[in-house]
């Protein structure tokens, strides 16, 4: 079992071992992060922190999304974030999981990898910019939002770069790129409409270790939760019909090279007729004349021009 703990006494944090966090002493926040990756976290928080069994088991569950519940004077959160490694949870999921159990005084922390927003989180709190339950998850939130937001803006510049640069020569480039554009809007989507309505339902909590300015940040969180899930759900509907628009310019390119085709097959049928009769081994008018071959070599140019021109008047070669 790895992971640490802080004691914060008057805005100044003191970093301890997970064993030595709980320790008796007057202190306004105490903090304890763990890394879940074996029943040693869930017996550690049964036994030594003494949290109930169902915050226990919502803490250590291996497959969460995210939401805020409330019970007596805690709060269970979950929120979602991206994870240092950038590799997708143990479930596929495109971002990482972090549990939240917060009381007065208290808060434990549980991922199963190693996110962005706790390092993050941990410098703020060495700095001495947490001072309470309220501050440390208004933190959490803020982090793991603002880590979000460049991702979600990138993914939106990705696809306009393939709406400008729309070519057919750059089909299967664009595909690939669309498709895997809409895959990751669909997967940060799924987590951050829930994470809008659980920062918004932990920011009107009666609990007293939430202030009013911890409240704002946690509404301030969920606005641009929000605004980042409308930006992935419009990312999406522009996926779908930029891939239809390069579906429809592959039907198109596929038609134009069938219709050259067919152009140069009825440009060498007739000719394939007359060079194929007169290949026979049959005897044939005039087949031994000594101006016989150029005469069979007019009547191909006449031929191929005739039908050249005829398509050129039909307008084929600008189908």
């Amino acid at each position: 079992m790895s992971g640490f703990g802080y004691r914060v006494k008057d805005g100044i944090a003191t970093r301890v071992a997970i064993s030595e966090a709980l320790s008796p002493g007057a202190v306004d926040l105490i903090w304890v992060h763990l890394s879940f990756g074996d029943e040693r976290a869930q017996g550690w928080l049964r036994d030594e922190a003494h949290l109930p069994d169902y915050v226990v088991d919502a803490l250590t569950a291996v497959e969460t999304r995210p939401r805020c519940e409330a019970f007596d004077e805690g709060a269970l959160l979950n929120l979602r974030g991206r994870a240092e490694d950038d590799v997708a949870g143990v479930s596929g999921d495109l971002l990482a999981s972090v549990r939240i159990w917060a009381v007065a005084g208290r808060v434990f922390s549980v991922t199963r990898k190693t996110m962005i927003a706790v390092r993050a989180v941990q410098k703020t709190i060495e700095a001495g910019g947490i001072g309470d339950p309220g501050d440390l998850i208004a933190e959490f939130a803020a982090e793991i939002t603002e880590d979000l937001d460049p991702q979600v803006a990138d993914l939106g510049d990705q696809l306009d770069d393939c709406e400008q640069g729309l070519d057919s020569s750059r089909i299967f480039e664009l595909r690939r790129t669309v498709s895997r554009v809409r895959v990751e809007s669909i997967g940060y989507r799924r987590f951050l409409q829930p994470q809008r309505a659980a920062l918004e339902k932990l920011a009107t909590l009666p609990a007293s270790w939430l202030q009013d300015d911890d409240r704002l940040h946690l509404s301030a969180a969920a606005d641009r939760a929000a605004r980042m899930a409308e930006e992935l759900e419009s990312i999406r509907e522009r996926s779908a019909l930029m891939h239809e628009a390069l579906t429809d310019l592959r039907a198109e390119q596929i038609d134009t090279r069938g219709l050259i085709i067919s152009i140069v097959a009825m440009v060498f049928l007739p000719l394939t007729f007359i060079t194929g009769l007169y290949g026979m081994n049959v005897p044939l008018p005039y087949q031994q004349a000594p101006w016989m071959f150029d005469a069979i070599m007019a009547a191909c140019a006449v031929i191929t021009a005739g039908v050249v021109i005829y398509f050129v008047q039909r307008h084929w070669f600008s189908r």
